[in-house]
């Protein structure tokens, strides 16, 4: 076994190397908002590393509500939410988010993680079974873990699988399905209808994270039910305000009973410092601006499938990826790396992701299209990368 100092000292090799290699892709300082064109230590770029799908991370009237409310509320509240830190703008919030999520009620966190991780280790206990997706993201597995709580994992969107879990498992009084609605390192999406149907049969509940789905997945952005037009399928909605929504949190939208205990409850809400005010109305006005202008919804499928079928046409295996996601998977970790370093030196601005993120031997390039890239963007961010797998030989 490895030791803790040995581990360290790996590691910070590893890092060393990478540098010196002119390999190191993580951290750089952006010098603005987060749009399609950002600057990165004084250069230009196309961005294709943020998670603002919409483009609205500057928007007029996101900003202008944050700085109301610090002119109002002042920089925070000085509590947690069940002493001092609950006003009329937190309030506000989560009656907003449970109308946009079609519930009765909502509960908003410190941040998407702290929201999966204080949920389910609140609602699950040694007595209950968690069935997740292997592909699920960390924050899912940390919270089952903490619940102690019994889990399993089946194959990625594999029902049969998922189906021969409940069937094995069917004697536990609490089952709880938890899964990504939009997978955050291959951009497919989880197959809601067939894991309601298997819920509905084994008497399971259903908890979807839509951290990368809101704003992303059905005609007006609300997410996987309404991309399945199936409202009223999940029991337990879970999203974040620091992706599609910029700001920063999370939340869990569900019925009011849920909701009420949650926020007796969970650590992570009852031990947590409120979110500040400036960050509730950025939210609240983001929610706002995505049901008034919608074009942006469909500019965002369109930019994704123009940048989806031009790599795919080149030759690029981009996974199974429907959503604003698009992987580019390469498996070799040096290959993946001299594709990373091309692109970026040639103008886009994306990062490679790289094991133990992700599975061994599917090292990638994870894109993420914006509503706000212009055709000219794409096409030049697929010029790049057709110049890059020429010159690399990898496509």
């Amino acid at each position: 076994m490895i030791e803790r100092s040995e581990k360290i000292k790996l590691f910070s090799q590893r890092l060393k190397n990478a540098k010196k290699a002119n390999r190191y892709f993580y951290m750089r300082e952006i010098q603005g908002p987060s749009r399609a064109k950002v600057i990165v230590e004084g250069k230009e770029y196309i961005n294709f590393a943020s998670y603002s799908y919409l483009g609205i991370s500057d928007h007029p009237d996101i900003m202008q509500a944050a700085k109301n409310a610090i002119d109002k509320y002042g920089s925070a509240t000085g509590g947690v939410r069940l002493l001092a830190g609950t006003t009329t703008l937190h309030k506000k919030l989560e009656e907003k988010l449970a109308e946009f999520k079609k519930v009765e009620a909502a509960i908003t966190y410190s941040s998407g993680y702290v929201a999966n991780l204080s949920s389910i280790s609140s609602l699950t206990s040694t007595k209950d079974i968690i069935v997740m997706d292997k592909l699920d993201h960390a924050s899912i597995i940390d919270g089952c873990m903490l619940s102690g709580a019994h889990f399993r994992t089946y194959k990625h969107n594999n029902m049969k699988h998922l189906e021969k879990i409940l069937e094995k498992n069917k004697d536990y009084n609490i089952k709880l399905i938890i899964v990504d609605a939009v997978f955050s390192m291959d951009g497919d999406i989880a197959d809601l209808p067939n894991i309601r149907k298997l819920a509905d049969k084994y008497g399971a509940d259903v908890m979807i994270d839509e951290a990368h789905a809101l704003g992303v997945l059905g005609e007006t952005g609300r997410g996987i039910e309404e991309h399945f037009n199936i409202d009223g399928s999940v029991d337990i909605k879970m999203g974040t305000l620091s992706k599609t929504i910029p700001s920063v949190g999370g939340y869990i939208a569900g019925n009011k009973d849920l909701i009420n205990y949650l926020k007796h409850i969970s650590r992570g809400f009852v031990f947590s410092a409120s979110l500040p005010p400036s960050s509730v109305a950025a939210a609240l006005a983001a929610l706002n601006v995505m049901e008034k202008e919608t074009w942006r919804y469909e500019k965002l499928r369109e930019n994704t499938r123009l940048f989806n079928q031009g790599l795919i046409e080149m030759g690029y295996n981009t996974m199974n990826s429907e959503t604003a996601v698009v992987p580019i998977l390469i498996g070799d970790e040096e290959r993946t790396l001299e594709l990373a370093r091309f692109v970026n030196d040639n103008g886009i601005y994306v990062c490679p992701i790289l094991y133990p993120a992700i599975p061994k031997n599917t090292n990638r390039i994870r894109n993420h299209v914006m509503a706000t890239h212009s055709i000219k963007d794409i096409n030049k961010a697929l010029d790049i990368y057709y110049k890059g797998g020429k010159k690399i030989g990898i496509k």
